[in-house]
């Protein structure tokens, strides 16, 4: 049993199906999140992981089947887009000073995250003097100041190279362990939703649905976390 069921359930996506342009993207896919999981949704490139996201943030309606969220969503994309012309703690206080803080108030409010999320120094930098990693470390903290409670993450370490992309996946579990948001990631990278969830929706080739969810047991055991690791991998892998 998932220990996070105990928890308050924040998005329930129930038998949702979706078509654009006379092609089904989604078919009957159901999935439910809980607070302060970490949930992957694996699937090929292309599958409709978006799709599912968009349906979450209500950019787009169903076509049957219904999505109930309980708290406040922030998305992060693949690409940064961090505004080239405004410092980082400009760029990452942008969501406070849109929902109408002055300024001032919205750097006094973010400054202190600075240190958690491994950007201290890097307050007055501008995104051209930023490595990609440190990059998406402000595009994290830029996401949670907009909400700490439901992130959503598209891919979000797609576009590195691989000794960052490990580097940025085992950063981000040390932010989740002091942060208590809940995370949901889309992605088609199966070590890394191993690597970072605590359960893993395998959905399939367009028209999407769910394969199998697999719960994703930690154990500090090195020896038994590898031959965990390997038979999950193997598992999704026939799936895929």
């Amino acid at each position: 049993m998932n220990s996070y069921q105990n928890k308050n359930k924040k998005i329930s996506i129930n038998n949702v199906s979706k078509s654009y342009d006379g092609t089904k993207i989604l078919d009957n896919i159901s999935m439910d999140v809980y607070e302060g999981e970490f949930v992957s949704i694996l699937g090929p490139s292309g599958c409709g992981k978006s799709t599912i996201f968009n349906l979450i943030c209500n950019l787009t309606g169903t076509d049957s089947g219904d999505i109930n969220v309980n708290g406040k969503i922030s998305y992060m994309y693949q690409k940064d887009l961090l505004l080239p012309y405004k410092t980082i703690i400009d760029n990452v206080a942008l969501p406070l000073i849109l929902n109408k803080k002055s300024k001032k108030e919205a750097k006094e409010i973010v400054n202190p995250y600075f240190k958690v999320f491994g950007l201290s120094g890097y307050e007055n930098k501008y995104p051209n003097e930023l490595s990609g990693g440190m990059k998406q470390r402000a595009n994290f903290l830029r996401t949670y100041i907009n909400s700490d409670d439901i992130m959503l993450l598209d891919e979000p370490f797609g576009a590195l190279d691989s000794i960052t992309k490990l580097s940025m996946q085992r950063w981000l579990l040390e932010v989740k362990g002091r942060v208590n948001s809940t995370i949901i990631l889309i992605t088609h990278d199966i070590d890394e939703a191993i690597m970072l969830s605590n359960r893993i929706y395998v959905i399939s080739q367009k028209p999407a649905s769910v394969k199998k969810e697999f719960i994703v047991n930690k154990t500090d055991n090195n020896d038994k976390k590898m031959e965990q690791v390997i038979k999950l991998k193997n598992e999704i892998l026939s799936l895929l």
